[in-house]
């Protein structure tokens, strides 16, 4: 029962998803008006050429009719200019509405991405997100602008075809068409099996610009280690899997062509056998019978390509799952029915009976805090203590388990979430910078800044006199990931990018523990300025960095063990006094 519910559900969901695909497409109606028109201008001209081969045999051949051989070449160039000019109508237009499809695909699939909670990022690989972003969408322009195009643009040259067929000879139409229902069976069967073999086809390809994400991110480390040859093997073996993948497509692919082959070639020497037995005893003229072969003959020319469209469209379609899979995913972080914006000023912040885990793992338990407006707390404890978990809470990068976090005695969960991350600015262990200019990245914080309040924050976090050195100044590109920048100077862009936000909560999460002394020590100086007057939630490695917290406290396994000021908990000697006095020694 479970088994038929769940089949009953993907069937819903995939009929949904049909309708969503095709509201895509109905949205440029209009061109695709105008584009069918062009397709039914092609298929008429296609059975205009197969009718107009009867006038040519009978009455230019046989009763030599001079007129008719002056008026039927240029009724064939006609038809002619009439195809070339629908061919190019039909493809241009066709290509504009896969296009546009295309655009805004990859504009749902971002949004989304932007949309949903961290979890999901972590959870999902990079690659395989940019994968369906790039080459699952490709595959649905093919659907669209070539797959579906030709299958309209077939259908209606098999109908006019038909009628040409049915017109000349009836009989011999209908013993012709016995056929055409068994050249439908390879559409069905190797459809279904090139859908799953494209599907797989897909899956690899994400895997494979999963490892070239990873690998050219880490080249450092990779030339470090001397693993090229290790990441060959690797990216090899990825390509065979693709390989054999796509071969077994290719196999599905091709295993349609000689069966539709077999069926047209029973038909024509079936019309050839019939016609020209019908010729001979004089029931019908050759040039019925060479126009009806002819019609004929062209009729399963657009029936076998109907068997390759149906393999891009199966194609298309498992495309278009994956790239569902992810429009369709819900956020777990809910905004609230009626939410409450903030007022940009100082806040107090509250933890009431926080819990927090993942995959039913607990990490925090039990947090009770009370930070004032204006005053720093201190987070420090061993790795893993969830001490980041925490204050990933606070802008809902997840939402609680049990308890609530409240900002000014309002419950977050109430709060609109725009309004809640425009109170807060994150300075992180590893600072993120975007492949851009200096000054754009400080201005990320800030889009409406002007520029002397770009160099007024690069000033205040330390960052103006290394800035001013380059040749460029503000406009130096960083490079990808800020590659271009020490590490230091990194993260005093990132402070002067939080100090341009100027949001009244400020988290800092480990901000110093990557740097050597002399480029921590020009970043403590920025983090002075930039904590001033703000509420603070400083994530510590170094507790020499903390000593003049307002409140300190050590996590550990989930729990708060102890807290207060430094000399309070150094005075205690307990696990503060234990993690100092290691520090102290190592130091």
């Amino acid at each position: 029962m479970v088994i038929l519910d769940m089949k009953l559900t993907n069937k819903i969901r995939l009929t949904d998803r049909h309708r969503r695909l095709i509201a895509l497409v109905m949205a440029q109606k209009g061109r695709l008006l105008l584009a069918m028109g062009c397709m039914a201008l092609m298929a008429g001209t296609t059975s205009a050429s197969a009718w107009l081969v009867k006038p040519v045999i009978d009455d230019i051949f046989f009763n030599r009719d001079t007129m008719m051989l002056k008026l039927l070449p240029l009724a064939i160039v006609g038809i002619y200019v009439l195809r070339g000019l629908a061919m190019y109508g039909q493809e241009f237009l066709m290509e504009y509405v896969g296009n546009h499809i295309i655009r805004q695909l990859r504009d749902q699939i971002f949004s989304r991405v932007m949309d949903l909670p961290i979890s999901f990022v972590q959870e999902e690989k990079t690659g395989a997100l940019m994968s369906r972003i790039t080459y699952d969408v490709n595959l649905i322009k093919i659907m669209v602008s070539s797959a579906v195009a030709a299958a309209v643009r077939d259908t209606l040259t098999i109908a006019g075809l038909t009628c040409v067929i049915f017109y000349m000879d009836w009989r011999m139409a209908i013993m012709a068409f016995f056929v055409l229902p068994f050249a439908f069976i390879p559409l069905v069967r190797f459809g279904r099996r090139v859908r799953k073999t494209s599907t797989g086809v897909q899956e690899a390809m994400a895997n494979l610009s999963v490892l070239m994400h990873e690998t050219f991110v880490g080249s450092k480390i990779v030339k470090a280690f001397g693993m090229e040859d290790y990441e060959k093997k690797r990216f090899s073996a990825n390509t065979d899997d693709i390989f054999r993948r796509e071969v077994k497509t290719a196999r599905a692919k091709s295993l349609s062509s000689p069966v539709m082959e077999f069926l047209g070639g029973l038909a024509v020497a079936f019309v050839i056998w019939y016609g020209g037995l019908n010729v001979i005893r004089g029931y019908s003229s050759p040039g019925t019978f060479f126009a009806f072969l002819t019609a004929v003959i062209m009729l399963y020319d657009p029936v076998k390509k109907l068997t390759k469209i149906n393999n891009a469209v199966q194609e298309g379609m498992a495309a278009a799952n994956r790239v569902f899979d992810i429009v369709e995913t819900e956020s777990n972080i809910k905004e609230s029915e009626k939410p409450v914006l903030l007022d940009f000023k100082p806040h107090r912040v509250c933890f009431k009976n926080v819990s927090f885990g993942y995959d039913e793992k607990l990490v925090l338990e039990n947090i009770n805090l009370d930070v004032p407006v204006g005053k720093v707390l201190a987070i420090v404890g061993v790795s893993g203590g969830g001490k980041t978990s925490m204050v990933n809470l606070i802008p809902r990068f997840y939402d609680v388990s049990q308890g609530a976090i409240l900002i000014d005695d309002i419950d977050i969960r109430n709060i609109a979430i725009n309004s809640l991350r425009r109170q807060i600015a994150i300075v992180t262990q590893e600072p993120v910078l975007f492949n851009d200019t200096i000054g754009n990245n400080i201005a990320y914080g800030n889009l409406k800044a002007s520029q002397q309040e770009i160099i007024n924050a690069a000033k205040a976090a330390y960052a103006y006199d290394f800035i001013q050195l380059f040749p460029k100044g503000f406009d130096t590109s960083v490079g990808e990931l800020g590659g271009k920048l020490s590490g230091g100077e990194k993260q005093r862009i990132c402070i002067a990018r939080a100090l341009l936000k100027d949001a009244p909560i400020l988290i800092l999460d480990e901000a110093t523990s990557s740097l050597d002394t002399e480029a921590e020590s020009w970043v403590q100086k920025a983090l002075e300025n930039l904590m001033q007057g703000r509420t603070t939630f400083v994530i510590a490695h170094r507790l020499s960095t903390i000593i003049n917290a307002d409140k300190i406290i050590v996590l550990k396994a989930g729990r708060i063990v102890e807290s207060g000021t430094h000399v309070q908990l150094m005075a205690r000697k307990g696990e503060y006094h234990k993690l100092y006095q290691m520090q102290f020694k190592d130091d």
